[in-house]
Parts: structure tokens; sequence; C-alpha cells
């Protein structure tokens, strides 16, 4: 019993040593990108034909504090997914250590390429549409705290939905999931990716279509990289490979 408990007081230890390391990595990078903040500021607002306003002197801070904390979260995404793999490594195989290393790259590729969408595509195409709305019976006038959160509410989450495909593929090869389960599981998965949309997205409805369609196909996406990666973990060649490796350990 003290063995066990000992081997649980480890563990507990050994994740709160990875979790100080992703929050100092994160507020490292933070920093550099407030360092770097108004060039970044600068790039962001070059399409606007107007200046944002700012309401009082601690709006400008905060603004900044948005834009370098999406800056420090994409680039803590590796860090914390390495941290992560170091912790869950040993119960692992030698094979599925070395699968699940890969995937540390492509975490941090599907955060940008998920931000990328939702700034280059989504985002114009909904702010268009509300600015046109008002164009004949408001005078437009945005605060940089309203433009800025607007802009972080259409394009955060899709840098964390856009990792959907690749954590399905990670808990399929560990043998969390499976395609059959997916499949099941489709109509509640729908369900809930519309009140995740409904939810992140302004309240009209193109902003919705615009949303839910990206995010259906990324399940169906994610059904068929698990499909194959379930295919590869249970061929023939593959439990055999595993087999050697483990007598070889």
């Amino acid at each position: 019993m003290n063995d066990r408990n000992q081997q649980v007081i480890g563990h507990l230890e050994e994740l709160r040593s990875r979790a100080i390391k992703t929050a100092l990595a994160f507020i490292g990078f933070l920093i550099v990108g407030l360092s770097f903040m108004k060039p970044i500021y600068g790039w962001l607002i070059r399409d606007i034909d107007m200046k944002l306003a700012i309401l009082g002197p601690s709006d400008i801070l905060w603004v900044y504090l948005m834009i370098a904390s999406v800056f420090s979260v994409a680039a803590t995404i590796p860090v914390a997914a390495y941290q992560i793999w170091r912790f869950v490594s040993p119960a692992l195989s030698a094979a599925e250590r070395k699968v699940t290393l890969r995937f540390i790259p492509a975490l941090f590729f599907l955060f940008i390429f998920g931000i990328g969408f939702g700034y280059l595509l989504l985002f114009p195409i909904v702010l268009n549409f509300l600015t046109t709305l008002s164009a004949d019976q408001f005078e437009t006038m945005f605060t940089a705290e309203k433009y800025f959160r607007f802009m972080l509410h259409l394009t955060l989450p899709f840098g964390f939905l856009f990792e959907m495909p690749l954590v399905i593929v990670f808990l399929t090869v560990l043998g969390i999931l499976d395609p059959s389960k997916l499949k099941k599981s489709r109509k509640i998965a729908y369900f809930l990716l519309i009140v995740i949309s409904v939810v992140i997205t302004p309240p009209d409805f193109l902003s919705d279509v615009l949303v839910i369609l990206p995010l259906l196909l990324l399940y169906e996406i994610s059904i068929t990289c698990s499909t194959m990666a379930y295919r590869k973990k249970t061929s023939p060649s593959t439990e055999s490979n595993a087999g050697q490796e483990n007598v070889a350990l």
C-alpha cells in the first residue's frame, strides 16, 4: 500500500513539474509577444479604413494582452504536447512512443491553420456582412477592445477545433477510440458541434452556417483518419513488429 501511495505521489509530482514547465513557457512566449506587439498590432489592423477607439487607458493594455496571449498559446502548444508525451510515454510501447511523438509538430501547424482559416476566410466575410447591415443607418465606429474580442471569438476556437482529427487519431492509436464508436456517436457529435458553433459566433445565420459546415467536415475527416490509423494499428504486419519490439525490450 505504501509503495502504491509513493507511486501516486511520484506521478503527481511529475505532473506538477511538467505543468510548471508549460506555464513558464507560456509566460516566456507572452513576454516575447508583448515585446513585438506594435508591429503585430499594425499588421492586424492594416485593412481597416478607420482608427480603432479606446474608452479608457487600460483598454490598449487589455488588447495587447489578448493578442500576445494568442501568440503565446500557439507557441506553447508544442511544449505542452511534449510535456504530456513525456508524462504518458512510460505507459506506451516503443512503437506507440514513436508514432505519438510525431503528432507534436502537427498539433502546432493545425492550430496555426485553424486560426488562419478563421482570420483570413471567416472573419472578413462576417465582418463585412455585419457592417453592410448598418452602413446606411448608423455611423460605424469600432473600439479596439470590441474589435479584437470579436476577432478572437471567430478565430481562436478554430485553432483548437482543427486539432480534432489529430486528437482522435492519437486516441485511436492508444486504443481509446475506434471508427465504429465515432460513427455511432455521429448524431451526438453533430449536435454538440452545432451548439459550439452557435455559441462562438455572432447571432446571425450566416456566421452560424460558415462555422457549422467546417466543423461537420472536420468530424468526417476525423472519422476517415481514425479508420486509417485503426487499420494500420490492427494490421498483421504492425502487430508482428510490435511483438518483436516488445521481445527486444
